[in-house]
């Protein structure tokens, strides 16, 4: 839409300027600079709108990425019989699944390292659960 609206206000600028030079000697040479200069800003406005988009596009993403990994990460706990009856809380951030939470031994702190990993995409388990012995 800012794109748009640059344009718009772009060829205005134009206009009038060529307008307005019809009437004083010289000016027209000066209506032209002022045109290429209104046309440069313009141009130099629409770069920054499509940078600024295109930045945004690619955290939009990440993030939808990252959404899409923790829920196959999740899916991979709750099938696996050791795991799914736990609390595990999952967080994706950059392809890396950190998982957080309680269990009841070491082995079952790596099954859930292990099972993470090999879901696809995941780059990297950063496994803080935490292991409470049964009192």
């Amino acid at each position: 839409m800012k794109i748009k609206q640059v344009k718009v206000i772009a060829l205005a600028l134009m206009l009038a300027f060529g307008i307005a030079a019809c009437d004083k000697p010289n000016s027209a040479e000066k209506a032209g600079k002022a045109i290429d200069q209104a046309a440069e800003n313009a141009g130099k406005n629409i770069d920054q709108a499509t940078s600024k988009l295109t930045d945004q596009a690619v955290k939009t993403s990440a993030v939808i990425e990252d959404s899409s990994i923790t829920a196959r990460v999740k899916n991979a706990i709750m099938a696996e019989s050791g795991l799914k009856v736990l609390k595990i809380n999952v967080d994706t951030v950059g392809g890396v699944a950190t998982l957080t939470g309680i269990v009841k031994s070491r082995d079952v702190s790596d099954l859930a390292t292990k099972v993470v990993g090999a879901v696809s995409d995941v780059k990297k388990v950063d496994n803080r659960l935490v292991v409470r012995l049964p009192q």
